[in-house]
């Protein structure tokens, strides 16, 4: 399909020893070794099992599914503790906790019957370009469904403390000769994420291009695992990362480092991770993956009422899953509260994240045209062929329509008595804006590109 891809080894894709620099990495970071957290829910949160008609009942009522614990794996774990699967029959919900989104990959090859997972919480574009078999053994093409977003907001950028009043914020224009030093020295800023070509890949870059710093040729880029990329940052070899909540909260509370932005600034309301499942196991089991879905939505929206969020922060720290010493760390940022460590403090609920709406509508239900978005980024640089994006985008567009099954969305929201005002009835969002004032309209992918001054393809 690439030889982008088909030049790089999966060992490469894991960056592990001694990175000698600073480095920045991504949010979905901080896993542990795979854990399986299965069985039904206590009888203290067991929710009444809802009125299934035969024709709803789900074929099979278990399922495999892991996830990485950061805040974007809440409505996945609240569906299990509060018995939202189980409302809908889904009683045998086993929730995995992926030591990586590497593990996460291997693991949805092989599939819950080899020992792996039928699906879970996934980075984007990862489910398109595991369908493409572009990051992949072998490059295998493995079919996945994309069937709803989990979370908007809940990231930002992190910055070593060495770099406070340097002027490295969301707006960059005064670091500028910061990065010109330091891209001349022994020791680059460098950035690191956990995955390439994903969403926090994305972020930072967007972030840094947006400042005018090429993240290609001012930088360092590497794949790094998030337990030494903290590390890295404690003994003051990292400038900088791309991370989500909680763990802000603990880098400024141990004076390690503090946020230069969130990405709720650098996009309001924009999509972040999703629910993906091979599309082997969708097509086998249709009304169990409907019954699924209908155990997140209602997470999603039990997630929403602010009034559960301190319970949620509870149940997300326990050491099944986040394993936190304090559910304080989940609680201010759920409240939207944020300490950025350099003086500045956020107190604004629409930063916070949201699950199931936000101010723009659904954030439950994946737009196709955001799919294109993170597409159009990887074309960007130079991840994914110019083809994709050209003719309209035929062919991505041709790869969103095989992946992305908004219509089961649909139809589970439909079955689950969601009203109508919350069910979309357009697969665009329309046009996008970015803090630096840059524009995507789905209709013109190609127009965005050329808009934008730093970027490796050619437009």
């Amino acid at each position: 399909m690439m030889t982008f891809f088909n030049q790089i080894s999966r060992r490469k894709f894991i960056v592990t020893a001694g990175v000698s620099a600073s480095a920045v990495l991504l949010k979905g970071c901080l896993g542990n070794p795979p854990e399986t957290t299965g069985g039904t829910q206590s009888a203290a949160t067991a929710q009444p099992v809802a009125n299934i008609s035969p024709e709803q009942a789900p074929e099979v009522t278990t399922v495999k599914l892991g996830y990485i614990p950061i805040v974007e794996a809440a409505p996945l774990i609240i569906a299990k503790e509060k018995g939202f699967f189980a409302k809908y029959g889904m009683t045998g919900v086993e929730l995995s906790k992926q030591a990586s989104w590497g593990s996460a990959r291997d693991n949805v090859e092989i599939g819950s019957a080899g020992g792996g997972i039928d699906g879970g919480q996934w980075q984007m574009p990862m489910p398109h370009l595991i369908t493409e078999g572009l990051i992949t053994k072998g490059n295998q093409k493995i079919p996945m469904y994309v069937l709803a977003q989990l979370i908007t907001h809940g990231n930002g950028i992190a910055i070593a403390s060495k770099h406070q009043g340097k002027g490295i914020s969301l707006q960059l224009a005064g670091a500028k000769s910061l990065f010109s030093q330091l891209k001349s020295s022994p020791t680059p800023f460098t950035a690191a994420f956990t995955f390439p070509h994903v969403n926090q890949d994305l972020w930072i870059r967007y972030w840094l291009a947006a400042g005018g710093i090429d993240p290609d040729a001012d930088v360092k880029l590497l794949t790094v695992p998030a337990a030494q990329t903290v590390a890295n940052m404690k003994t003051g070899t990292m400038d900088a990362f791309s991370t989500g909540d909680p763990w802000p909260f603990r880098l400024v509370n141990d004076k390690i480092g503090f946020m230069a932005a969130l990405t709720a600034e650098i996009w309001k309301n924009h999509p972040e991770e999703y629910f993906a499942m091979r599309a082997d196991w969708v097509d086998k089991y249709p009304k169990a993956t409907k019954a699924i879905l209908k155990g997140i939505m209602e997470a999603q929206q039990w997630l929403d009422n602010f009034d559960n969020r301190k319970e949620a922060a509870q149940i997300l720290a326990g050491r099944n899953y986040f394993n936190l010493n304090k559910p304080e760390i989940l609680a201010d940022p759920f409240a939207g509260k944020y300490d950025m460590g350099d003086g500045r403090t956020i107190d604004d609920k629409s930063m916070a994240a949201y699950y199931w709406k936000d101010e723009k509508g659904s954030v439950s239900y994946p737009y196709k045209s955001h799919d294109l978005w993170f597409i159009t980024e990887n074309v960007r640089w130079g991840f994914l062929p110019k083809d994709y994006i050209a003719n309209g985008a035929a062919k991505a567009k041709e790869l969103i329509n095989k992946v992305n099954r908004e219509d089961i969305w649909k139809e589970a929201a439909k079955e689950a008595g969601i009203a109508a005002a919350d069910i979309p009835t357009s697969t665009s969002r329309g046009v996008e804006e970015f803090f630096d004032g840059a524009k995507f309209d789905p209709e013109k992918p190609e127009e965005y590109l050329k808009s934008l001054k730093i970027k490796k393809v050619s437009v």
